[in-house]
């Protein structure tokens, strides 16, 4: 019974941890789209631009750089979509006016007020305390797993309560991963 035991606390540790992970890259998937005083491409790469009758990735569409640091490059691989990448750069969030000679496409990112910088700060808190939710929500899930495994005699109360301390060790861990990076979004915001 004792390897039976181990497997299913590795098991159910291992699936916390798997979902807290994706948590932490999806928090900072989220964060690359939120502006800083500098350009960037994490900015638009994601825009999804209507290329022929698919919405498709802008990265996939073009070559992004940033030449000046305040400025983006899209160097689009089909000319003919010019004008889709266009129109979906102005009618997305961004709030960023594209400027085109029909070759590429040039995006001016001004520098932040304080009254932006203070909204996009509060934007990234929003979104580092739902990623935090979410794990604390794992770290619910997997609790009612030991007991659920306790009830069915799979795990002895000292093996469930050894099980729930790795799963609140994994959420101290995750959620010190979501306030490193919050943080450091924070900081890349507030500097000019």
């Amino acid at each position: 019974m004792g390897v039976a035991v181990m497997s299913s606390i590795e098991e159910i540790c291992l699936e916390a941890e798997e979902r807290m992970e994706k948590s932490v890259l999806l928090l900072a998937d989220q964060l690359k789209g939120v502006r800083t005083g500098r350009a960037h491409t994490g900015l638009v790469d994601s825009i999804r631009v209507e290329y022929y009758g698919s919405p498709t990735p802008l990265k996939q569409l073009a070559r992004l750089s940033t030449p000046e640091p305040q400025q983006i490059l899209i160097q689009p691989f089909d000319q003919t979509a010019i004008g889709e990448i266009v129109k979906a750069i102005q009618t997305s969030p961004l709030g960023l006016t594209p400027m085109s000679d029909n070759k590429v496409i040039r995006l001016n990112v001004p520098t932040l007020s304080v009254e932006q910088r203070r909204k996009l700060e509060a934007r990234v808190k929003e979104l580092a305390e739902e990623a935090r939710v979410s794990i604390r929500n794992i770290r619910r899930d997997a609790n009612k797993q030991a007991d659920q495994a306790m009830a069915e005699r799979l795990l002895t109360e000292d093996e469930n309560a050894k099980c729930k301390e790795e799963i609140q060790a994994l959420t101290k861990q995750y959620e010190g991963k979501v306030n490193e990076l919050a943080e450091k979004k924070a900081a890349e915001i507030l500097e000019d």
